[in-house]
Parts: C-alpha cells; structure tokens; sequence
C-alpha cells in the first residue's frame, strides 16, 4: 500500500509540530513536509503533490483561503483541510467557495482530525456536525450562493495584495514578494480603493478584518 502524503502549513511551529506527531502515528500516513505560510504552502503541494493539505485559514502573506484557491488551480489532486478558529456561516461559505473539502476547528482538532483525513484520502467531503448544520441552514433559508458582496469583485491578485498592504508591507515590498513592477501594484491598488470606495489604507486594513483576509 502507497503512503499518503500529507503537508501541513501553519504559522505557528508548536502547531506545526503537534499536527506532525498525531498525524505520522497513523500507520501508512508521512508528512512530506511543513509551511510557515500561506506562499509557501502553494509552494511546496505543487513541489511534493500531497494526498492532503492541512492549511491554517489565518496565515501572512497568503491567507488559507487564498492558498486553497491557487492549490485547487494548480494541483488539483490534492484535497485541502482547513483549520481555523472561526465557525461562522460566512467563514464556511468561503471556505468551501476556495474549493477545500474538509473544515476542522482547531478546538476539535484532537477528535477529529484524523478522520477528516481519513474522509479526505477517499476524495470525500468532511464537514463536522456543528458546519453541516451551518451549510444545510443556508439553503433551507433559500440562499442560493450569489454572492453579492463587493469581495466577489475583487481578483485573486488584488486579494494578495490587500492582505500584504494590510500586514504593513509598501508597495515597493508588494512588488517584490509578487516579482511584479512597483507601478503594477500602484494600479492594483487605486484599482482595489475603486472597487471597494474606500480612500485611505486604514479603511483598507479594516476591510481586509472584516473579510477574513487578515487576522487582527
């Protein structure tokens, strides 16, 4: 029998490592390897093509959100679990939108992440009661999943960029971790203050709170 090959990205090591023990005493189960962030997350699945990916939704430079979105583009083989602190309709609704099949809080991590695993290596979805309950409520309450809010307008690079202006970084520092030109990320970001009729960089730190892009 193969091995499953499982990544974890999380920004904090005593996770990372606490992930890493429960997860290598499973028989047949290796962690090929860890990330420190949302980047190097992408990074290393298209490096290793993990069976799974545990992704921490709250990560720098690139969210869990927005890992999972380019992970589902670029190797889409691998089946993505999401842990966060969060349990919120909203968080679940984007969760699943980025394409992740699995959600585990990190509260229930010790009970249930070795099943969400376990479901996630047989290419099924794993949702715990408490979020299933969230998802089926949504469509009885005949939400029908457009999402009208001004997020839905904003690309996957303006969104990499919100959530690197927001952690502090200039535009010259944007520019760089992107490889793009300052003056790319000068339009971007008059492109995103448009979209979203907000004026000053505060407004667009408290926008990225308020939609998960960024932890406070």
């Amino acid at each position: 029998m193969s091995r499953a090959l499982i990544l974890v990205a999380d920004d904090h090591a005593i996770v990372r490592r606490g992930l890493r023990a429960l997860l290598q005493s499973q028989p047949g189960w290796e962690v090929c390897d860890e990330a420190t962030n949302g980047r190097e997350a992408v990074e290393k699945v298209a490096q290793f093509k993990p069976d799974v990916a545990i992704v921490d939704i709250g990560m720098p430079e690139l969210n869990g959100l927005e890992a999972t979105r380019q992970i589902a583009k670029t190797s889409p083989q691998t089946e993505v679990l999401i842990l966060t602190m969060h349990h919120s309709e909203e968080v679940v609704r984007e969760v699943l939108k980025a394409g992740a099949r699995g959600y585990v809080l990190k509260s229930d991590a010790d009970q249930n992440l070795v099943a969400a695993v376990e479901t996630l290596l047989q290419h099924k979805p794993f949702l715990t009661t408490d979020v299933t309950d969230v998802v089926l409520l949504r469509y009885l309450n005949g939400n029908d999943g457009i999402d009208t809010h001004p997020q839905a307008r904003i690309t996957a690079r303006e969104r990499e960029i919100i959530q690197l202006l927001s952690e502090g970084r200039s535009n010259k520092e944007v520019a760089v971790t992107l490889d793009i030109s300052t003056r790319t990320v000068e339009t971007h970001r008059a492109s995103i203050m448009h979209k979203l009729g907000i004026k000053s960089l505060s407004d667009l730190v408290r926008y990225a709170i308020r939609n998960k892009i960024v932890e406070p």
